[in-house]
């Protein structure tokens, strides 16, 4: 990834479930701006791995463990974070779950709970860690998905819970503006681990290639750059507001 540009020298970045896939990448861009990032995944191993590649790269980083439903663990990043670096100026809350492939009808409520707890409900309590060392001018970037416009059967009440984020991310801009900015990004369709089951199937491939304006999956990079558009002083008038990053697939609730 080339980056000619350092919008983000001087700020501090938390960015969680960043040791592979969409959250590497944006943890990755964020560093490449000037930005100290610091990572966290639920295995040291990876934390590990990810903080050596991204050191390789001359980012200034620092990892975690943190499973984010773990409210020791989350506060333990936010601590590290302030510790190490004396201040917050953009958090990035990555991490998701998707437990079962069910329908929302068959879902058992231990699966619905654990939908709940990881995708909505760790991202408030997140915040709340986070927002008494954010400075003025800030950026929360919440990563929802484009399935939170239109579930995917598959991917049904993981959609759901990606749709409460677009409301969360207007409710927390209104609540932390002026001090800080809240946006969300929607991705698309990406060929990480994560979304491997549909984007690996040939014929799921292809159709949601055919659903793309641009006749193609997203990558990493794609929303990488758009949370460091978001995160910059470039964004600075923008707050409340979904990006849908995929290529002009349909996005409307």
């Amino acid at each position: 990834m080339e980056v000619k540009c350092r919008r983000l020298e001087g700020k501090v970045a938390v960015v969680t479930a960043s040791t592979q896939g969409i959250g590497l990448a944006i943890a990755e861009r964020l560093g490449l701006e000037g930005a100290a990032v610091v990572i966290s995944s639920r295995r040291q191993k990876n934390v590990d791995e990810a903080v050596a590649g991204l050191r390789a790269k001359g980012i200034t980083v620092l990892g975690a463990v943190c499973h984010v439903s773990n409210a020791e663990q989350r506060k333990h990043l936010i601590d590290a974070a302030v510790k190490n670096f004396g201040h917050i100026d953009i958090v990035v809350s990555n991490a998701a779950a998707n437990p079962s492939v069910e329908g929302i009808l068959e879902t058992k409520e231990s699966v619905l709970d654990k939908l709940w707890d990881i995708n909505v409900k760790a991202s408030i309590l997140l915040l709340q860690d986070a927002a008494p060392h954010l400075t003025n001018g800030s950026s929360v970037i919440i990563i929802s998905s484009i399935t939170g416009y239109n579930p995917e059967s598959g991917l049904a009440m993981y959609g759901v819970t990606k749709t409460a984020l677009l409301g969360l991310t207007k409710a927390l801009a209104s609540e932390m503006g002026p001090k800080t900015r809240v946006n969300c990004i929607a991705p698309g369709f990406v060929p990480t681990r994560f979304a491997g089951f549909l984007t690996t199937n040939e014929t799921l491939r292809k159709e949601l290639i055919e659903r793309s304006s641009l006749k193609r999956l997203g990558t990493v990079e794609d929303m990488a750059s758009a949370a460091a558009f978001l995160a910059s002083d470039d964004a600075s008038f923008i707050t409340a507001e979904t990006i849908v990053v995929a290529g002009g697939t349909q996005s409307r609730l």
